[in-house]
């Protein structure tokens, strides 16, 4: 069985983000990127599984700039045998990469499709349920757990309840949450190896997909400043400041 594995860079979550001048955007010149933490561990379970045995091959994809190829190749480095860049120079939203992703399962005809339960550069958690209603497939999303046994995927997910367990015929897609596991650190002559691994480039017109990006957006604004706060010498006063401030 193949895994697919969706794979997308993002500012690192580390980085303090910066809003341009003109709002037209944040700061990306200069600023570190790496692989979005719920897709890596999305790898991470695509690996566990085919140390397992259950799986025969684990693929990375991306939809990126050109200059997105050191992103793969920490992907390989970290176990995956082989990866797809698709090139494009412009951002893409959940659908447009749904479409895309649907396009290389086509290709590939995977067993499995893993990926974050969300990126945290727009924090949509949109694409894995998409992908699966256009590939026509059972999902299951924010995954705590996964097993697979035979053509049966079991998986408990987080709810507000509590947790679920869900059983979902395979192939599927499966969205991954940060309880899932703990990614591997990768190491130096795996870093060697992934430069002799498999990547395929992939120029979007290619693929014949069509836009679905149908929301501008028409400014960027940093989070107002938090005010300096006021000590209060006790519940009276503080309950009069909020009085005075229509706040209570």
């Amino acid at each position: 069985m193949k895994i697919l594995v969706a794979y997308k860079r993002v500012v690192d979550y580390n980085v303090r983000i910066q809003v341009k001048p003109d709002g037209s955007g944040v700061v990306t010149e200069g600023v570190k990127l790496s692989p979005n933490p719920f897709d890596d561990i999305a790898l991470e379970e695509a690996l566990r599984l085919r140390e397992k045995g259950i799986a025969s091959e684990v693929i990375v994809a991306t939809i990126a700039p050109a200059d997105a190829q050191p992103h793969l190749r920490n992907g390989l480095a970290m176990g995956a045998n082989r990866a797809i860049h698709v090139v494009t120079d412009t951002a893409v939203q959940p659908l447009t990469a749904a479409r895309i992703l649907h396009k290389l399962v086509e290709r590939e005809q995977p067993g499995l499709v893993l990926l974050g339960k969300q990126a945290i550069d727009d924090d949509s958690s949109q694409t894995g349920q998409m992908l699966a209603t256009l590939w026509g497939r059972p999902q299951a999303t924010f995954a705590s757990k996964v097993e697979v046994a035979g053509e049966v995927a079991t998986v408990t997910r987080e709810v507000d309840a509590g947790l679920e367990t869900l059983e979902i015929d395979l192939p599927a897609v499966i969205t991954t949450d940060l309880r899932l596991n703990e990614p591997r650190f990768i190491k130096l002559p795996d870093i060697m190896k992934a430069k002799s691994k498999p990547l395929e480039t992939l120029p979007l017109a290619e693929l014949g997909v069509e836009a679905a990006d149908h929301l501008s957006t028409t400014r960027y604004a940093p989070p107002p400043k938090r005010s300096k706060g006021v000590m209060v010498k006790d519940v009276a006063e503080l309950v009069a400041l909020l009085k005075a401030k229509g706040l209570a």
